[in-house]
């Protein structure tokens, strides 16, 4: 009975200074995973708003492009060749075939004048020619 009475207090001692411990461990611990959390939503948000950019990006390319068709289509020299546009970033390519020099320096030409346009990668051929890019 005696080792009772002595054990008993020993023990309740022990978890008296065991659980501010523990607490303060855990109060570590969540504050560390509130920081971690924290850091993973800024992550989150920088990769939302560089995907919102990219999507900007694309819609402006594709206006460009749209613009750039429209003005080939438009003028006599280009219309009816055989002109393909895309963008990326507001660099614009032109491929395919023309049927002269002339109208492939034309192509060109228009295509700088296109609002949003930064520059242009001319690769048209000219048919039958062996000098067929620019």
């Amino acid at each position: 009975m005696k080792l009772v009475k002595t054990i008993v207090p020993a023990a309740v001692l022990a978890i008296a200074f065991a659980v501010p411990a523990l607490a303060q461990s855990a109060g570590e611990s969540m504050h560390e995973a509130g920081q971690e959390m924290k850091s993973a939503g800024t992550e989150t948000w920088h990769a939302a708003e560089n995907a919102g950019k990219g999507t900007v990006t694309a819609v402006r390319d594709t206006s460009i492009t749209a613009k750039v068709k429209e003005s080939l289509h438009k003028d006599e020299s280009t219309k009816g060749q055989d002109i393909h546009v895309s963008t990326t970033a507001g660099v614009v390519t032109l491929k395919g075939n023309v049927s002269s020099q002339a109208t492939a320096t034309r192509a060109q030409e228009l295509t700088e004048g296109t609002k949003g346009v930064k520059s242009v990668n001319n690769q048209l051929a000219v048919s039958g020619s062996s000098a067929s890019k620019m």
